[in-house]
């Protein structure tokens, strides 16, 4: 797989921000319902990436994955590795021609169920390893996609094109 220059540029901004995130806004977007927790805009840069390229969407993935270890627990840093997974699908989706908000509502149950799964080996119980924190992720999923999504619009009725649904061969 070919990465452009600018996607490599949109990847950096974004995988920027994914660190941001957690380290700049711990404790002011969080919404903490224990043992979930959730930092509101914290999935938004690798929706974004998903529409650039599955590289970019695995490289911001990872960059979140780093800013919550560093700033949060191994556990957070665990679920956070899941956005690299969604990141990769959502992006091959999106090239196989879906449009955005079902690229977001298909990623939306992996994510939650990959979070879920994600806690077991840290001894949470099934009820909170399902219930708290894959309907809490889910939740999570669906606000931060709806801002993503007004970015996704925004940003090309500016005239920023991130990339264009290509179809896989």
């Amino acid at each position: 797989m070919k990465i452009t220059t600018k996607e490599l540029l949109y990847g950096a901004l974004l995988t920027a921000i994914s660190l941001l995130i957690p380290l700049a806004f711990r404790g002011w977007l969080q919404i903490v319902v224990p043992p979930f927790s959730a930092t509101l805009g914290s999935h938004v840069p690798v929706m974004l990436a998903m529409f650039i390229n599955p590289l970019v969407a695995a490289a911001v993935g990872i960059g979140s994955t780093i800013g919550f270890f560093i700033t949060l627990t191994p556990v957070i840093a665990a679920r956070a590795s899941v956005h690299i997974v969604f990141g990769i699908m959502g992006a091959l989706l999106y090239r196989r021609g879906a449009k955005p908000w079902q690229v977001f509502a298909f990623t939306a149950p992996v994510h939650a169920i990959g979070e879920a799964v994600a806690v077991i080996p840290f001894g949470f119980s099934l009820y909170d390893s399902l219930v708290l924190v894959g309907i809490g992720t889910l939740l999570h999923h669906i606000m931060d996609a709806a801002i993503a999504l007004s970015l996704f619009v925004s940003l090309r009725k500016a005239g920023l094109q991130l990339s264009a649904p290509r179809a896989v061969r």
